[in-house]
């Protein structure tokens, strides 16, 4: 098990490794697995990839971020700006359903709601404006609704799992209700736990996902 110091480390390297990312502009702490991130940046999707710089490290067991967002005076925009900004991104994007989201931003944030089919419309709707100037963060409340005629099979999913050959299949338990799926058992990262519950979203049926795997090492 790594030492809270050599976890530190890791993880600085791992941003410093992202070469959009400043390493003076993060800092970052860790103690028994736990890693925290702080500072400032001057885009939403600095901030995500610092996030998914420090998942990716083998010996992080959960992951607090502090990052704020600040763009500076010269490319502030207001509320209304940025919504209009995002409703344009959408009408061009395939893959979102516009007539049936909607966003309301307030102070740089944006919160979506609405219902979906599908999970990578729900996706695809925050990753369509993460890179918009002025978006300091996504509050993603839209929810999923599988067609009436979908079928859930368990077996489908524990099958995407078995093909994943990052994922070890046998430490994680499937269980299935109706239109919900639940996930337990253990992985050895916090992307292996992430990777489990993007597979199961892809299952014909899916609703909810409730992922409760545990990240050991």
């Amino acid at each position: 098990m790594k030492t809270n110091g050599e976890l530190q480390k890791d993880v600085i390297n791992a941003i410093k490794w992202e070469r959009s990312l400043e390493e003076a502009e993060i800092g970052v702490t860790a103690k028994s697995g736990v890693v925290t991130l702080s500072g400032v940046v001057d885009s939403y999707s600095k901030k995500l990839r610092a996030e998914n710089a420090a998942k990716n490290i083998h010996g992080v067991k959960a992951l607090a971020v502090g990052i704020s967002v600040d763009y500076g005076f010269f490319f502030k925009k207001n509320d209304t700006e940025i919504a209009a900004e995002i409703i344009n991104v959408w009408k061009y994007n395939w893959e979102v359903p516009n007539d049936r989201i909607k966003v309301k931003v307030e102070d740089g944030w944006a919160f979506l709601e609405g219902e979906v089919t599908w999970k990578f419309q729900e996706e695809a709707s925050e990753a369509a404006i993460m890179n918009l100037l002025g978006v300091k963060g996504i509050t993603n409340l839209i929810t999923v609704k599988s067609l009436a005629n979908d079928i859930l099979d368990k077996v489908d999913i524990e099958n995407a799992f078995i093909r994943n050959w990052g994922i070890n299949a046998r430490d994680i338990k499937v269980e299935v209700d109706h239109y919900n799926v639940r996930l337990s058992g253990t992985v050895h990262s916090l992307h292996q736990k992430d990777e489990a519950g993007r597979l199961a979203w892809n299952a014909n049926g899916v609703s909810s996902v409730n992922n409760e795997l545990t990240v050991i090492h």
